[in-house]
């Protein structure tokens, strides 16, 4: 249990912690073209895919389309649409690839990402840093030397830091578009699906 508790309170430290690194410019920009695009497609790989599929869902409840990219139902990309691509590193390749197929495209790029100087953070025409411990960082040989300055890196393991942050900056966002494109919650529940 005292694990547990230790865990929880270390997500929420990320969480607190990668407030600090929000820029108001950055994320105007970033809502602004999320609002401007046609449609907005949606990408990421493992749990980072599945907090853009609740982004996505979000997104439909503003009235935004929005696709999740590899549904059978998601159309092609044009100039006139953006895609937010999800990865903590900036460098996973099948992240990376959509990106630059719908950079050729014409079409904006936003990337949610630990590395705004990565692949993907280059490719962005705009951005959503979220500070957190990524894949990319696990390093076994350093356990050691973590464990002894009370570092216990273990209790968000993989990209688990990185993926709930995001989870919980993009419904900042979406509280944010609510705002902006005068939503109300009421308006958001008559989109939300009646077939469950």
């Amino acid at each position: 249990m005292e694990i547990m508790k230790d865990s929880i309170g270390a997500i929420l430290d990320n969480i607190e912690n990668a407030v600090e690194y929000l820029d108001e410019d950055t994320i105007n920009n970033f809502e602004e073209i999320i609002m401007n695009s046609r449609n907005v497609f949606v990408t990421g790989a493992g749990r980072s895919g599945l907090a853009a599929k609740a982004f996505a869902m979000r997104l439909m409840h503003l009235g935004i389309s929005a696709y999740v990219v590899g549904e059978t139902i998601s159309p092609a990309i044009h100039k006139s649409d953006c895609i937010i691509a999800i990865s903590g590193s900036g460098e996973t390749n099948t992240i990376v690839a959509a990106a630059e197929i719908a950079k050729d495209r014409g079409s904006k790029v936003l990337a949610v990402t630990s590395y705004p100087e990565s692949r993907l953070g280059k490719l962005a025409d705009g951005y959503l840093f979220v500070k957190g411990r990524t894949k990319q960082e696990v390093d076994d040989q350093n356990y050691m030397k973590r464990q002894i300055h009370g570092n216990y890196t273990s209790l968000t393991p993989l990209g688990t830091a990185f993926e709930l942050t995001t989870l919980v900056f993009l419904d900042a966002v979406v509280s944010e578009l609510m705002e902006k494109m005068e939503q109300t919650e009421s308006d958001l529940k008559a989109r939300h699906t009646v077939l469950e």
